[in-house]
């Protein structure tokens, strides 16, 4: 575990969906209705009433499903999480596609919902970087960066929570983020 921020942003291994705090952010597809992943265990773990709010959300907010950056909400159902934040993370294509922005824009509209429901505790997992093909240190980068502007500039939530399904996504994070904090100290 490594921590950032004055302990605001914790980078860790483990299962999001076993993460005991007040939301868990979810790399959804766009259909908001399970896939492989994070979503999927996701809606496993959290039962049919997450479905069934994501199926509301559909069909009277997006009913051509969720646009990529932005994020909506339901409750946690059987998670030890009051909420889910659902995002869409960008697929991979050749960087000129806006992809970092909107990268960006996952984690800074997770957040803010996040900060709208009096979320303390947020746990986040690497959004694009599986099936969506993003590139992991590049993601990274900007995973860091979005996090800790908004932790800069907002006092809710307190901490957030990095979660990494493996060892290598986990120490992959932390090189792209100790190289950020150093060059920022150098110049300084």
């Amino acid at each position: 575990m490594r921590e950032y921020y004055q302990g605001r942003l914790i980078a860790t291994v483990g299962d999001i969906t076993e993460m005991s705090v007040d939301a868990i952010v979810n790399a959804a597809n766009a259909s908001l209705l399970g896939g492989g992943g994070v979503d999927g265990a996701i809606h496993h773990r959290g039962g049919p009433a997450i479905m069934r709010e994501c199926r509301e959300i559909r069909r009277h907010s997006f009913p051509k499903g969720l646009p990529i950056g932005r994020a909506c909400i339901t409750r946690g159902g059987k998670l030890d999480a009051r909420y889910v934040i659902h995002t869409v993370g960008p697929v991979w294509k050749d960087g000129k596609q806006h992809e970092d922005a909107l990268l960006e824009a996952c984690y800074r509209n997770s957040l803010d919902l996040a900060a709208g429901h009096a979320a303390n505790s947020v746990a986040i997992p690497a959004i694009s970087t599986g099936a969506y093909g993003f590139p992991r240190e590049r993601a990274a980068r900007v995973a860091f960066g979005a996090i800790g502007e908004f932790l800069y500039r907002n006092t809710v939530p307190r901490t957030v929570f990095c979660v990494f399904y493996s060892i290598e996504d986990y120490e992959i994070f932390v090189a792209e983020a100790d190289a950020i904090l150093q060059a920022v100290s150098e110049q300084e």
